[in-house]
């Protein structure tokens, strides 16, 4: 999507270099089911695609001027199970702060696949790049968590994990919790909670604020939003974001 005035030109592309891709190779179990369910089958093929958009789109953004909106996350910042990479949540909320007369740049690093290790590991040293001339983004968001809680191993020391990405995250970083019902996503949104009373962070509320039926608002794999749930969620950030009065508004 077009972005006026954040850039000199419209074809200006930077040095800027970041691969949307994930470095892991698809489980055993999801080619399995890519391969016998056409749904979730349709939705892995946006993978490559979408992350080579976001890519090009990145490159743009980081050569331009002007306020900085990082997104930091997984399949759900990327807009996988989106009708397109710009329909998913990301894209929808660009959208609407452009249409408000907030002129910005977008990076988007989401990463399909990614957990709270590749944000610290690959994400954040992105992000301290893009601001290494003392300029602070303006909007930083997260919505990280999901593929850690998702596998049991995976959730061995998520809590902890996720303390230590808080700690490195800029002040006032938009973050999502989990709304999961397992224990550690029930930490977690203790713990983000308490930052917020604080001032340290601000909260996406999706355990109090997401939809109560995702009928309807589901891709074709049944576990990623469609563009009707994007929209919800990007409604959700949308809100977080005014209260927080993070782009200057009351």
């Amino acid at each position: 999507m077009d972005h006026p005035g954040v850039c000199d030109a419209a074809d200006v592309e930077s040095d800027f270099v970041y691969s949307n891709r994930s470095h892991r190779p698809r489980g055993p179990v999801l080619s399995t089911l890519s391969t016998l369910v056409p749904g979730i089958r349709a939705v892995q093929e946006q993978v490559q695609p979408y992350a080579v958009w976001w890519e090009s789109h990145n490159r743009v953004a980081a050569a331009g001027r002007g306020p900085l909106w990082v997104a930091l996350g997984d399949s759900m910042t990327q807009g996988i199970g989106a009708s397109a990479p710009d329909r998913g949540w990301v894209g929808q909320l660009d959208g609407r702060l452009l249409g408000r007369g907030w002129e910005h740049r977008l990076v988007n690093l989401g990463v399909n696949g990614a957990r709270v290790e590749d944000v610290l590991e690959r994400q954040l040293p992105v992000l301290e790049s893009l601001t290494a001339d003392g300029t602070p983004a303006a909007l930083v968001t997260l919505i990280i968590g999901s593929n850690d809680i998702l596998v049991r191993r995976h959730r061995r020391g998520l809590v902890e994990r996720f303390d230590r990405l808080l700690d490195v995250l800029p002040t006032r970083a938009v973050v999502s919790n989990l709304p999961n019902p397992y224990r550690e996503a029930r930490l977690i949104d203790a713990m983000l909670r308490e930052r917020a009373d604080a001032g340290r962070l601000v909260l996406v509320d999706l355990r109090r604020d997401g939809p109560r039926s995702w009928r309807g608002r589901l891709a074709s794999d049944k576990f990623h939003p469609n563009d009707r749930g994007y929209a919800a969620l990007a409604t959700i950030v949308e809100r977080a974001v005014e209260r927080a009065g993070l782009l200057g508004g009351p």
